[in-house]
């Protein structure tokens, strides 16, 4: 039994720990409120412009020239976190601070070998200095990092801890944080790692400068090699793992970080929120293509002339890559310059939405002959590109050749204002020459556009004449995406079908795509914009000064490049659509005798301009429901009516004449099924008129 005396000592020493505990506590909680850590509440990190899904394309340096990338717990690789925590703090998870068993240790080994064996500083002492630089190697230094450690272990949790060690862990040079090391060193995210670069990860923060491996190969060799064998003997790798991972080289090279889509990513840095990436409709691998076709074009192609290029998903208006310049830092070619959003001559680029409308009034048929020869429009007298004619011709081929007389008289049938205001109507505003209204030069490139606007009116043809306002995030928040329609379905299929039939550039790989090129007046510009079923890609080549290029033209210099855009952009092929239910291609002998030539009436002559007033449906109206009881015994036709014109009247409906013309403003229809049909009468001056109805 203990004396009275031995348990009075007892308590009395119990009760002086739990108060000096008490104190200490106090005093602790005193200074931790009178003397807060410098911990931000978001670091000062590098602003990142990212792709569609979050990878990055460009990353600009902090204020202090660092590259410093916002790190998350969640992208680093699980196998080079353990071996961190091994190496530097395998009781990181337990402690609160400050490790004492580590801190012993050290001591311990201090005092037999007389220098630094291995530290006692834990991640979260090592983060204090990262905040909070010490002034020398003092023990008042190491006391005052250890009560920061405690401090910063009381603020954040422990993933908190090791998310702000992993973005601003030195790692040589201007590089700090685990992301920027493995984009320098590695090429690629820190998301799955070698063995071998784990631990040259681990390694570099204790010595970053003299371990660089772009500096010092044989250095960070050897340190490598000592953290694996650490790993042996903690019992995280085995000894055959590490062997291998010994054996992988050391890389000496140090790569710039990502570098894509400059253009776009300088347009959003206005928008930049500290910690937060800004996103892009970009898609990294699309862009990586674009931009390395470019850069290898422009080679190609000479000094001083740029490329520009915009891929676009039709269907959504999403540009997935995009091309200002060949090389934004190569001042010979003005690559600073975004010549996507340039305003240039579009050359002949225009002409299919000119055979659109032509299709869409029942104007034309792909068979039809048109007279490719002289011609004056009062004054107004275009020639070919080759300054020669081919005479008659089907207006399949005069789109295909893109000959510029027989689309200047289509033009003139259906009305530059009329093709402006369709334009206008797709959410594109070509500039038209101060004070002057729209006339038949836009045809051959008498017009201002850009090549983002050029895509955007291409994203009709691609999805069935639905246009889609383009975008690639770089747009005002709010900014309108509106879909509208540019040609109806079935005229917008007519001129995809003679795209597709273009013959592609010498050379080029096969891939299914309708396109059409344009070269400006001057040789200033080239042009080739192309599609599939769901993309669109264009692409513009010249000088950013505007002047002469002899020999430059959209099939010899920007066609290629078309095609090698869409090979290399790595997204996969979307076929054509196919002819929509109802259309009727008739060859050339089936023509009715106001579709066999251009401007022909019923005798097969040329007309002289009429007097009459144009024809126009006023019964069924434009876009009336029709109940005609087409599935019972009972089905009665429609029956059509037309003012004005000239008499004698061909129908249509789909595309597909009815039974003969007629020289009454009345006919009949007989629906062969419900939905929507196209009705079309054209009169001997080739002036048409249509409606579109539904068939209950």
């Amino acid at each position: 039994m203990l004396s009275r005396r031995v348990l009075r000592r007892a308590a009395i020493a119990g009760l002086s720990l739990v108060s000096f505990t008490a104190i200490a506590a106090a005093s602790l909680w005193e200074l931790d409120r009178a003397f807060p850590p410098p911990l931000p509440a978001e670091l000062t990190v590098s602003t990142e412009i990212q792709d569609r899904d979050g990878q990055l394309l460009r990353a600009f340096a902090t204020p202090d020239g660092y590259w410093r990338l916002k790190t998350r717990l969640d992208q680093v690789d699980k196998q080079f976190v353990d071996m961190l925590v091994t190496y530097e703090d395998k009781r990181f998870w337990d402690h609160e601070g400050v490790d004492l068993l580590a801190l012993g240790r050290a001591a311990g080994q201090f005092a037999t070998s007389g220098h630094i064996v291995s530290g006692g500083s834990t991640l979260s002492m090592q983060l204090a200095r990262l905040i909070e630089p010490r002034e020398s190697r003092s023990l008042g230094s190491k006391l005052k990092q250890m009560l920061r450690a405690i401090q910063i272990e009381r603020r954040l949790s422990k993933r908190e801890i090791l998310e702000r060690y992993l973005t601003l862990a030195p790692y040589g040079g201007n590089l700090e944080g685990v992301r920027a090391a493995t984009l320098a060193y590695f090429g690629k995210e820190p998301a799955r790692l070698t063995v071998s670069e784990a631990a040259l990860l681990v390694a570099l923060p204790q010595l970053p400068e003299r371990r660089r491996p772009d500096r010092n190969l044989g250095i960070a060799h050897a340190a490598r090699d000592r953290v694996l064998a650490r790993m042996v003997s903690s019992g995280l790798l085995g000894e055959r793992e590490a062997a291998r991972a010994a054996l992988d080289d050391v890389s000496g090279l140090r790569r710039t970080l990502p570098a894509l889509a400059a253009h776009a990513a300088y347009a959003m840095l206005p928008r930049a929120v500290p910690g937060e990436p800004l996103r892009l409709t970009i898609r990294k691998s699309v862009q990586v293509g674009l931009e390395q076709v470019a850069r290898d074009a422009a080679t190609r192609l000479g000094p001083r002339l740029s490329v520009a290029m915009v891929l676009a998903d039709s269907r959504t208006g999403d540009i997935l890559g995009e091309v200002g310049s060949a090389n934004f830092f190569d001042a010979s070619r003005s690559g600073w310059i975004d010549m996507t959003k340039i305003v240039r001559s579009p050359g002949s680029t225009l002409k299919p939405f000119i055979y659109g409308l032509a299709f869409e009034q029942g104007l034309v048929a792909q068979e039809m002959l048109i007279e490719d020869s002289p011609v004056d429009f009062s004054g107004y007298r275009p020639k070919n590109f080759d300054m020669g004619y081919q005479g008659d011709v089907s207006v399949r081929q005069a789109l295909q050749l893109s000959l510029n007389v027989p689309a200047i008289r289509v033009l003139d049938a259906v009305g530059p204002a009329r093709l402006m205001a369709r334009f206008r109507q797709a959410g594109v505003n070509p500039v038209l020459p101060v004070n002057e209204a729209p006339g038949l030069a836009i045809g051959l490139g008498g017009v201002g556009i850009t090549l983002r606007d050029l895509v955007q009116l291409y994203t009709g043809l691609a999805n069935g004449g639905k246009t889609q306002a383009l975008h690639d995030g770089t747009e005002p928040a709010g900014a309108e995406r509106a879909s509208t329609t540019i040609l109806d379905g079935q005229a917008n299929w007519q001129i995809t079908d003679i795209l597709s039939g273009v013959k592609p550039p010498e050379g080029a790989l096969q891939r299914g795509i309708a396109y059409k090129t344009g070269t400006s007046y001057g040789y200033r510009d080239a042009w080739s914009v192309g599609f599939d079923g769901r993309y669109v890609l264009g692409v513009w080549v010249g000088r950013p000064d505007a002047g002469a290029v002899p020999g430059l033209s959209g099939y010899v210099s920007a066609a290629p490049v078309l095609f090698e855009g869409f090979a290399r952009s790595g997204l996969a092929a979307v076929p054509l659509p196919g002819k929509p239910p109802g259309m009727f291609t008739p060859k050339r002998e089936d023509l009715p005798v106001t579709l066999a030539r251009f401007g022909a009436g019923a005798d097969g002559l040329v007309q002289a301009a009429p007097t009459e007033p144009a024809p126009t449906i006023i019964f069924p109206p434009n876009g009336a429901r029709v109940d005609l009881a087409t599935n019972s015994a009972d089905a009665s036709p429609l029956v059509l009516k037309l003012q004005g014109g000239r008499a004698p009247f061909r129908w249509l409906a789909n595309g597909k004449p009815l039974t003969g013309i007629d020289r009454r403003r009345t006919a009949t229809w007989m629906p062969d099924g419900a939905g929507y049909s196209t009705l079309t009468v054209i009169d001997a001056a080739g002036r048409a008129a249509s409606v579109k109805v539904f068939v209950e």
